[in-house]
């Protein structure tokens, strides 16, 4: 909460006694490091970033000289920027407790909400950032420099840092660049014989390689030299579509149409950051991006971040590259491949020769597996009967009988067997031929793979067995091939990444056949994951009414806890599944039970905005003034998210518009009036809210008000008796805080008013 006075948002020259003696590296730069400190004044805790001078001397000088340029820019999505601290040679800036984006995508599965929102959020700060006169060139935006807070919002650092002077040689700029590492994000015109200064247009290129990685989560040019990545980007190259997975919204199109805008070799192409916030706005409100859970006031207790809107909830494998044959015109110098591309078998049976059988061709690949590709069977066979090996790998590790699995060719698939290929070899990634079957949901494959030997509870890498993935996938007659070949045991075996079983895994993806089968070959509906979530957690998270039901009926346990204290009910409220809130709160599910952060299913259904959910669990007794992390009751959730039918449906439902929390004071009216919740505040005065509270600092909400410049709710409160001379601790009426925050609106109003 933005404090009314005191506060380190000025800038300030600070000295290293200024901060408690634990300085904690979080980060390593090439030019320093990141310390997070704690300011012993006001007890906050910022990021201290210290420069080394030995090489960056002119680079922190520079810094100096605009520092206090930097810190006056204030935006939601810009890291704020306190000071300098020259005892340390160091920059005094906002602390941002998850990191970089850089380190969050190489750790976490992201959603796809959650990577729309993102990008949205990072197109918002840049578009401040070119929308002040004259344009804040960034010319440093990659992923290292987009930070993370405590709910994973995005904020984009360092920017300013970087300069082009009048009369700059490119060469010494392109050096400045690399320097930091920024290779990927430099646009071709920066490396060219184009004479232009960079403009708006470099950060917006930059921004489209930006949009790549979260999208993919993906490194760009991976493996590649800068010279390489240099030629190759000149050319009108960039990163590969072919990362991005099969499986994906119908919106990722055109979030990707908007990425290829913005990297355009064509400068002049290139949008205006102010037109992508917008159309990533449109898209992000489509996927309904959740909001986060907030922590306040923790102190020195912070707890975990709750990734579990942002992580996928279960693994998922997609399938390999097929070796596809090659075209004709790309192997006209070899005469046996040109002759397979056009599918011309009988000139190829005529010209294939025993010493043709040990070539090998791009990838390692042996002319059997292009023969296999081709689809003609009579080829394969005669193939075979001059020496070729059944059971050679590609470079991947993929056998003939991949290969054939992969295009269904079950007359092949049969041929391979009769010579003996081998069921149980894996690839490079230990996937076997029945693992890529059941995942196609060729039952067909399965059942000649299974006749022929091969291991129903094969894992692959990941711990994943076959029946894992049917289950994600919805096959069920693949399900019932592969549990008439497994043991009771094998149907509760899980995967290694998160310990699932396959009953998380069809319950998750709610394919509720596949579930029934599960259970009633001894899947145990009370089986936990390696967070100590059960099938039941899965879906009701995911919103699978029958699944629940089936569930439920099969002895699932509706109170069992996972790691963060999270019960069946909690994911249910989180995500506004009010049938299902229902059926567990009808099957014995606890009303207020709460995670290890306090925080009741009516809390998470306030903090998400789900109305009707927040009735219905009202409705089947949930306490609608149950205390959650330091003292906050679901209205001041409601309030803080200004949701406001929320906060109209729980003071309906007899909630204390007057309930304080514990660590400041706080009312819900304080709140809202931080949060600028209009509606809400009018829902609580007239819910008789005392517009006169105090919190621990004699802040009233008039000076939250005041300080956030919202003159309907200054009115608002006058008129319900608001006392504007009262006195918060530093001294000051709401009329000095508006003087202070530069609300002239507000000073007029109360300047008036008196």
């Amino acid at each position: 909460m933005d404090c009314l006075d005191g506060s380190p948002r000025q800038f300030s020259n600070f000295k290293k006694d200024d901060f408690e003696a634990d300085w904690i590296k979080v980060a390593e730069c090439r030019f320093g490091q990141v310390y997070q400190v704690k300011l012993k004044l006001w007890r906050e805790k910022c990021a201290l970033k210290s420069f080394d001078t030995t090489c960056a001397n002119n680079f922190y000088r520079r810094i100096i000289d605009e520092a206090a340029n930097i810190a006056a820019v204030k935006f939601k999505y810009i890291v704020s920027i306190y000071g300098l601290c020259s005892d340390a040679t160091a920059m005094v800036m906002e602390y941002m407790s998850n990191g970089s984006l850089n380190n969050l995508l190489a750790s976490h599965t992201l959603m796809w909400p959650k990577k729309f929102q993102m990008i949205h959020e990072a197109s918002m700060g840049m578009n401040f950032l070119h929308s002040m006169q004259p344009p804040l060139l960034h010319l440093n935006l990659k992923m290292s420099n987009i930070l993370l807070d405590d709910h994973l919002h995005v904020k984009i650092s360092d920017f300013g840092l970087i300069h082009w002077e009048e009369g700059m040689n490119k060469k010494l700029f392109m050096e400045h660049l690399t320097a930091r590492g920024n290779i990927s994000y430099i646009p071709p015109e920066t490396f060219t014989q184009c004479p232009d200064p960079p403009g708006t247009t470099f950060d917006v290129y930059s921004f489209g390689i930006v949009m790549w990685e979260i999208l993919t989560q993906q490194k760009p040019y991976a493996g590649c030299s800068m010279t390489t990545v240099l030629l190759q980007v000149s050319h009108g190259k960039r990163p590969g579509m072919e990362m991005f997975p099969e499986r994906k919204p119908h919106e990722c199109d055109q979030m990707i149409s908007i990425m290829k805008q913005c990297w355009d070799q064509d400068p002049k192409k290139r949008p205006q950051f102010l037109d992508t916030v917008r159309k990533t706005e449109a898209l992000s409100e489509v996927l309904q991006i959740p909001g986060p859970i907030h922590c306040y006031g923790n102190g020195d207790n912070e707890k975990k971040s709750d990734y579990s809107c942002v992580v996928s909830p279960v693994c998922k494998i997609s399938l390999p590259e097929i070796p596809d044959l090659p075209s004709a015109d790309q192997h006209s110098k070899d005469g046996i491949l040109a002759f397979l591309s056009k599918k011309d078998f009988s000139s190829f049976r005529q010209s294939v020769k025993r010493e043709h059988i040990y070539t090998h061709f791009s990838g390692k690949k042996n002319l059997l597996h292009f023969t296999v590709a081709s689809g003609d069977a009579e080829s394969v066979e005669h193939v075979m009967s001059l020496g070729a090996e059944v059971n050679c790998t590609t470079a991947r590790g993929y056998t003939p009988l991949v290969i054939a699995v992969l295009h269904r060719l079950h007359d092949i698939i049969s041929l391979l067997l009769e010579h003996g290929a081998d069921t149980t070899q894996g690839d490079e990634d230990q996937w076997t031929a029945l693992h890529f079957a059941a995942q196609n949901g060729d039952d067909r494959t399965v059942r000649l793979l299974l006749d022929k030997g091969a291991v129903a509870d094969a894992h692959e890498k990941s711990g994943w067995m076959p029946l894992h993935l049917a289950c994600q996938n919805g096959h069920e007659t693949v399900v019932r091939l592969l549990l008439s070949r497994l043991s009771g045991e094998a149907v509760g075996e899980r995967e290694e990444a998160r310990g699932r079983t396959p009953l998380h895994v069809a319950s998750a993806y709610g394919h509720l056949n596949i579930a029934k089968l599960l259970l009633s070959h001894g899947a145990d509906p009370n089986a936990t994951d390696h967070s100590l979530a059960t099938a039941l957690h899965l879906s009701a998270e995911e919103g699978h009414n029958r699944v629940v039901r089936q569930l439920v009926k099969s002895g699932a346990n509706t109170d069992s806890a996972d790691d963060r204290g999270y019960t069946p009910l909690h994911m249910a409220a989180l995500k506004g599944h009010t049938g299902i809130c229902r059926q567990l709160l009808s099957n014995g599910g606890s009303q207020d039970s709460k995670t290890l952060q306090g925080w009741t299913p009516m809390h998470l259904a306030a903090l998400k905005g789900h109305e009707t959910t927040v009735v219905q669990l009202e409705h089947q007794g949930c306490c609608v003034n149950a205390r959650g992390e330091n003292g906050w009751t679901a209205l001041h959730l409601a309030c803080h998210q200004s949701e406001a039918e929320v906060v109209a449906k729980l003071l309906a439902a007899k909630a204390d518009p007057n309930v304080t929390e514990d660590s400041e004071g706080w009312t819900p009216l304080h709140v809202a009036c931080s949060n600028v919740s209009f509606p809400s505040v009018l829902h609580l005065i007239s819910h008789h809210a005392d517009v006169n509270a105090v919190n621990s600092g004699k802040v009233t909400p008039l000076h939250l008000a005041a300080q956030h410049g919202c003159a309907p709710i200054v009115k608002a409160l006058l008129l319900n008796g608001a006392d504007k001379t009262l006195l918060d601790s530093s001294g000051s009426t709401a009329l000095k805080v508006a003087h202070r925050y530069e609300k002239l609106e507000i000073v007029q109003l109360l300047e008036k008013e008196c």
